[in-house]
């Protein structure tokens, strides 16, 4: 049976080629802008120093984002991916232990740089308030409602409207976070802040039934 070879980066496609080092030119793009966002914050960075950064062009920048916004948005869509895949890979248990873990790990991850300044301070300023709570509901929202749905069947959770319910504890975490990264002090105010919501659920807990 004749072993196909794989071809050599010069007989490669050009349209392979070109599509590959636009892609990283892209991602140099991203992680440039993403570690200066973090440093500096959105409106300290120009748009000089993310081409400087990344070794690309000015024109290399505006072939693949339409303004500086565009870019920020591209890193705030790269930072809740990453945030929800660490959720993901650390939680277990039943649905209401993971619904309870990753609400209050999202208080944790309040406190970290990158979190703090490109989802919680620049995020709705840059974004403005409605796209901001759009993207946030992208992608929390599901993942809350999934667990809740999960949790009423295992029975940790008594039944009711899954909906209204997901929202709310959607918008209770988001203030939450909002409320720690602004915050003089915010490793207190993610304290003070878990209680509060340890509280809320709490509540949702169905006592378990005595034999």
């Amino acid at each position: 049976m004749p072993i196909r070879q794989a071809q050599p980066s010069s007989l490669r496609p050009r349209s392979a080629n070109v599509a590959e080092r636009a892609e990283a030119t892209r991602a140099a793009l991203v992680a440039s802008a993403r570690r200066l966002f973090v440093e500096k914050g959105y409106f300290d960075t120009g748009t000089e120093e993310i081409v400087r950064d990344a070794a690309v062009t000015r024109g290399a920048l505006y072939h693949h984002f339409t303004d500086k916004k565009a870019l920020f948005l591209a890193v705030f869509e790269a930072v809740e991916t990453d945030l929800m895949s660490a959720a993901g890979a650390r939680v277990a248990g039943d649905a209401f232990g993971r619904l309870s873990a990753g609400l209050l790990g999202f208080l944790d991850a309040s406190l970290t740089p990158e979190v703090q300044r490109v989802l919680l301070i620049d995020g709705p300023a840059v974004l403005g308030w409605q796209e901001w709570r759009a993207l946030e509901a992208q992608y929390g929202l599901g993942a809350i409602r999934q667990l809740l749905s999960d949790a009423i069947a295992e029975g940790t959770i008594s039944p009711q409207p899954v909906d209204p319910l997901a929202n709310i504890l959607l918008a209770a975490v988001d203030e939450a976070a909002l409320y720690i990264a602004n915050n003089e002090n915010p490793r207190v105010a993610r304290d003070t802040a878990a209680v509060s919501m340890n509280t809320v659920l709490g509540g949702l807990a169905r006592p378990m039934e005595v034999p």
